[in-house]
C-alpha cells in the first residue's frame, strides 16, 4: 500500500503502529462498552428530542387516512382475485 493510501485513511492490513497487532481493544475491556452503550443511549435521547411528533388530533387523521386506504386496497386486490379467478376458471375449466 503506497503512502497517498495511507494518507486517505484506508485501514492497513499490517496492525498498529505501536506494534499491538491491530489496535483491537483487549476481549476483557468490558468499561469500553459500558461506556459506548451510555453514549449511545444519551445520543438516541437527544435525536429523540428533535424530533417533531404529532398532536393527538394529527395523529388520528395518519391513522385514519392509513386504515382507510389500506381497506381500499384490499378491496381492488379481491375485485381483481375474484375477475382473475373466473377467468382462469372459464378458460380451464373446473
Amino acid at each position: 500500500m503506497s503512502d497517498s493510501t495511507a494518507a486517505l485513511g484506508s485501514p492497513s492490513r499490517g496492525g498498529g503502529d505501536d506494534g499491538t497487532g491491530g489496535g483491537k481493544p483487549a476481549r476483557g475491556d468490558r468499561p469500553g462498552r459500558i461506556r459506548n452503550i451510555g453514549t449511545f443511549y444519551k445520543q438516541v435521547v437527544a435525536e429523540l428530542r428533535k424530533v417533531i411528533w404529532p398532536t393527538r388530533k394529527e395523529l388520528v387523521t395518519y391513522t385514519t387516512v392509513v386504515v382507510f386506504f389500506c381497506l381500499v386496497m384490499v378491496a381492488i386486490i379481491a375485485v381483481f382475485d375474484l375477475i382473475f379467478g373466473k377467468a382462469v376458471l372459464a378458460v380451464f375449466g373446473e
